[in-house]
């Protein structure tokens, strides 16, 4: 039976924080749900990840999703979303039959916030309790009366741990090249047992028996040094208050989490809109140590006036998440785009996914040139932005292309440069080239569309620095997505090295994922990527009519298999609605396309159907893999009413909002209001819309619109104005641009 001192703790937050279910007394918080997404539909989970904004302490219960019911251990912290644990940590009671504890949860009497965690190990008796700091944790164990106390140390990388002394431990960790290190306490004296099992040594603490029932451990991390680690705890958390780590925490969450305020709306819609604003901050972390920090990049620690951050995943959150933090965080994106150009000179490549312990080169594309870009036009430009050009030229001429490698080119690069298109094998054709993964393959039409984009980013860099022939020449190298438009056909479709065509099926040919010629998606998601020339794609589908007709054939077209079929070769093709995968990341922006024909009120029916259909409040509320952030910042601003349609020019197109108020608070004092009043799930289509009490005819607005502080103000009903915003030319709008109405 459980006591009800032993869910006293439990009992206690549920008042404060209104059960999760209700808005509580804390505000927004009491919107945010971390299971939500907590099963994967297909692939990975989300996690239920307790951590400060952008901080490197990121701690969950390790299981394998929401439905798993055993919890194996809690880290201290992680290397990666996604990317592995740090030094792992499991209290329980009695004797220890197996190798390692094990124990059952309650799901009703866990409690989940960004901000607080705490579960019931059902298979003890235990409640475990985490408040998160920056480089600092604090965990606290409530035992039974009289139980065995007992802490497993989970050695995770070969770490041994040692006890200093009765109240102290250290430890270190070894991975991909570089060190951890903890040091941490505990405010009661035990003594570390360590016996050989099966090979290995198992390290247990055993506290006396007493009736002092809980144990707290407060710790902190570092990648300097131990000496470092102590230093950080010291820092962070210098007494034994549990309370004051929660509340600490709970403040930083409130002030991030405010600086949207949406009103109306159903309590689903706000649960789903500030989980998934909430999930816009694990990414990228910030692992500065007192005016310190350790790069794996150069395999230095160095002295710094300025935040390093690292664990970032571009192809996924260039689309949305870092555009989202231009708005909301101008001075912490600018110090993320240092961050990649001081990776730059320490490793001599812009990364791709630059994690903890150093370039990941996963996926494709040297999309760090988009996300670059896109800041310095919407006025971030606090970085070095003649080392950024210069390794974002480096990348484009020297770097291979090929999928999850890094390092200088090969002769497919070559040949990519000197021809404009990335030359793809025939089915069943034998790789020669020894530097393509075995696993990832060429992805040929994959990289010619995305290295397009690229280069025009590129491009337009150097238009703003004023580089004329390098804009003259990434300018036309932009336009290779060209080479692989099969007319015929009516999409990209992959050649070979003598520029003649290979026929293959663009909706399931090409081996798991298509990665032969295209990437976890197939040749109909892959259709519409040219977001840097999108009436370049108009022109190649026949004019504005083409180019709707090809979208509505988008959502209609039947996968014509079953589904378990398509998914066994195409598991992250998920979300699907006709051939749409609101599931992967290439798909965000195809819905708001339509606002570039003349039915923009298209837009607002599929975005809107998209968020209801695919992102419940509830543990399958994501329809993909939610890579920290890049998906979340998607619903963001679809919830908010609009979307950046193109990273790389700093303009946003109108969707159709969740809520009747949406008041973005800018870092200036200024504020950015969108007002829907009367939308209602049903009534969903703009009617009018006014910016700043003049009539607005067209669905985009500028990032200069935005920051200067105004009211977007939409009237709302339930049939569509199929006249409101039609007929927008895009050329128009981006000579505006140019001539400086940004």
């Amino acid at each position: 039976m459980v006591s009800f001192k032993r869910i006293y703790p439990v009992l206690l937050l549920l008042l404060v924080s209104g059960c999760q279910e209700q808005p509580g007394s804390n505000g927004v918080l009491s919107y945010v749900d971390p299971r939500i997404g907590g099963v994967g539909l297909l692939l990975q989970p989300t996690r239920p990840t307790v951590h400060l904004p952008n901080q490197m302490i990121r701690v969950y219960p390790v299981r394998k999703d929401y439905l798993d019911d055993q919890i194996r251990y809690f880290p201290l912290t992680i290397i990666s979303h996604r990317g592995g644990e740090l030094f792992g940590i499991m209290p329980f009671a009695g004797d220890l039959s197996d190798e390692a504890p094990l124990s059952a949860w309650d799901n009703q009497l866990e409690i989940s916030t960004p901000f607080y965690f705490s579960t019931w190990l059902e298979s003890y008796d235990i409640t475990v309790e985490f408040a998160p700091g920056k480089k600092a944790g604090y965990f606290r164990f409530t035992f039974s009366e009289m139980a065995d106390k007992k802490l497993f140390l989970v050695g995770l990388r070969d770490g041994v741990w040692q006890m200093t002394d009765n109240k102290t431990i250290t430890a270190e960790e070894s991975f991909e090249g570089m060190k951890a290190f903890v040091f941490g306490e505990f405010n009661e004296e035990g003594s570390l047992d360590t016996t050989s099992i099966s090979g290995h040594e198992r390290q247990i603490i055993n506290f006396p028996q007493s009736e002092e029932k809980v144990i707290g451990f407060r710790y902190a991390v570092s990648f300097i040094s131990e000496e470092q680690a102590r230093q950080n705890l010291v820092s962070e958390i210098p007494q034994w208050s549990f309370e004051k780590v929660r509340n600490d925490a709970e403040k930083s969450w409130d002030s991030v989490l405010n600086r949207i305020k949406v009103d109306g709306g159903t309590l689903a819609r706000k649960r789903t809109f500030y989980t998934a604003l909430y999930r816009c901050y694990e990414r990228m972390t910030n692992i500065t140590e007192g005016g310190k920090y350790y790069s794996n990049y150069d395999k230095k620690v160095h002295e710094t006036d300025r935040d390093f951050y690292v664990d970032d995943w571009i192809w996924d959150t260039y689309l949305a998440l870092h555009p989202l933090r231009t708005i909301l965080n101008p001075d912490m994106e600018s110090d993320m785009i240092q961050s990649y150009i001081t990776m730059y000179m320490q490793s001599g490549w812009l990364p791709t996914f630059p994690v903890l312990w150093g370039d990941n080169p996963c996926m494709n594309g040297f999309h760090s040139t988009i996300m670059i870009l896109d800041a310095y036009r919407k006025g971030v430009r606090n970085f070095d932005i003649e080392t950024a050009y210069e390794g974002m030229k480096k990348n484009a001429d020297e770097a291979t292309m090929l999928p999850w490698k890094n390092g200088p080119s090969c002769v497919l690069d070559t040949f990519y440069r000197e021809k404009g298109w990335y030359p793809a094998l025939h089915p069943g054709e034998k790789e020669t080239v020894s530097l393509v993964h075995s696993w990832e393959k060429r992805q040929s039409v994959a990289l010619t569309l995305g290295h397009s984009y690229d280069d025009w980013a590129l491009a337009q860099m150097a238009k703003e620095m004023s580089k004329d022939d390098d804009y003259q020449f990434y300018m036309k190298r932009s336009e290779n997505y060209k080479n692989l438009w099969w007319n015929e056909k009516g999409f990209f479709m992959p050649k070979d090295d003598n520029g003649n065509w290979i026929e293959i099926d663009p909706v399931f040919d090409g081996g798991m994922g298509g990665r032969d010629y295209y990437d976890e998606n197939n040749g109909w998601t892959y259709l519409w990527q040219v977001q840097h020339d999108l009436p370049g794609l108009i022109n190649l589908m026949g004019g504005k009519k083409g180019f709707e007709e090809r979208l509505d054939q988008l959502f209609n077209e039947d996968i014509g298999r079953s589904k378990y079929e398509m998914w066994a070769k195409f598991p992250d093709f998920s979300g699907i609605v006709g051939q749409f995968s609101m599931g992967n990341e290439p798909s965000f922006h195809i819905p708001y396309l339509y606002n570039l024909t003349d039915s923009p009120w298209k837009t607002q029916k599929r975005v809107r159907m998209l968020l209801d259909a695919w992102y419940p409040d509830n543990i399958f509320g994501i329809p993909g893999d939610e890579d920290g952030g890049g998906m979340s910042a998607f619903v963001v601003f679809s919830a908010m009413g609009f979307y950046p349609l193109i990273p790389g020019l700093p303009l946003y197109t109108i969707g159709t909002p969740l809520f009747e108020k949406v008041t973005i608070n800018l870092p200036d004092g200024k504020k950015f209001i969108i007002e829907a009043p009367g939308g209602t799930a049903k009534n969903k289509y703009i009617q009018k819309a006014w910016l700043n009490g003049k009539p607005l005819d067209i669905p985009w607005f500028t990032h200069n619109d935005l920051i200067k502080g105004g009211t977007l103000r939409l009237e709302m009903g339930p049939y569509p104005n199929m006249s409101w915003g039609k007929g927008t030319d895009m050329n128009s709008l981006l000579n505006g641009l140019q001539k400086g109405n940004n």
